[in-house]
């Protein structure tokens, strides 16, 4: 053997031993993992194409794709769907728009930053069930403070959450106002982490603060505004805390979203089987989105 050839041999070996290294150190939290996440996975996979019910506490036997078909069959469900895609639709464009605007009036303050971002950190501490806790008694049609304010101003109020026309559009603003921290704090990051380079030399150039929105920092922020829209995304899609607390999908089937249509058919329509097969139609709606957004982020120009 030459020496060229020895030397080859050697890097090549000890690549391959850092590999194997790097997986004997993986490997345990892999386990974890697995045994965390791909347990349930499989089980509800099981599940799904099982005649497994309540009252038929059994796999099998296998129905293969029946329970899919049988959820798909249901008007309720497609209903389900539409609303899902125009929740999440709606609350993510409203918490980026609202978030971009807020980020970048924080980009631009000087003073007391840190108390504006503790401040706007608070909705996002606390957990969906106490907002919706909250929001419920705040909206109460007959002693609700927000119907106290337009009595004082000679309205009558509203019944927020058991007016079909309202109740949809009030668990909306309700998700906004806790979500919405969350990304203005992804984009203020954004923002600060901007380098400064490419707008001097356009005030240089003569260019105009719009410009530099427009031209400059929307490009530079695209990779991060993706993610901060993949994330919530997927937070939307699978928002069940909410609904389950201020309005059980109702008035009606005004607010039955997808995750909560899955839970109805599960646990009180009692066929675990298909409330597994409508959560993993759930689940390929949200991966769908996913790598679309993905593609978005990494295509070239």
């Amino acid at each position: 053997m030459t020496d060229l050839a020895i030397g080859t041999a050697r890097p090549r070996r000890t690549r391959d031993r850092w590999a194997v290294t790097g997986w004997k150190f993986a490997l345990p939290g892999l386990s974890v993992i697995a045994i965390v996440m791909g347990f349930p996975l499989a089980y509800a996979v099981l599940l799904s194409i099982s005649s497994f019910t309540l009252l038929h506490p059994k796999l099998l036997p296998f129905v293969g794709i029946e329970n899919f078909a049988t959820v798909m069959a249901d008007e309720y469900f497609w209903n389900s769907v539409w609303l899902t895609i125009k929740y999440s639709g709606i609350t993510v464009s409203a918490e980026f728009l609202l978030g971009l605007a807020v980020a970048l009036m924080l980009n631009r303050v000087v003073r007391l930053k840190a108390v504006y971002f503790a401040v706007l950190t608070i909705p996002m501490a606390m957990s969906p069930v106490s907002v919706a806790l909250i929001w419920h008694m705040l909206l109460q049609p007959n002693l609700g403070i927000v119907n106290r304010l337009f009595e004082l101003f000679g309205h009558p109020g509203f019944d927020w959450l058991g007016s079909t026309g309202l109740a949809f559009w009030s668990v909306v603003f309700i998700d906004v106002w806790q979500q919405v921290s969350f990304v203005i704090l992804i984009l203020a990051a954004g923002l600060a982490s901007l380098p400064h380079e490419p707008y001097e030399a356009a005030s240089v150039d003569g260019a105009k603060e719009w410009q530099k929105f427009w031209y400059l920092t929307l490009p530079m922020l695209r990779p991060i505004a993706a993610i901060a829209i993949i994330i919530q995304l997927i937070n939307e899609f699978r928002t069940y805390d909410l609904v389950y607390v201020l309005t059980k999908g109702g008035p009606g089937i005004s607010t039955d979203l997808l995750s909560y249509f899955a839970y109805k058919r599960a646990f009180l329509g009692l066929s675990i089987n298909e409330g597994s097969a409508a959560s993993f139609v759930l689940l390929g709606m949200v991966l769908a989105l996913t790598v679309l957004f993905f593609r978005i982020i990494t295509r070239k120009g």
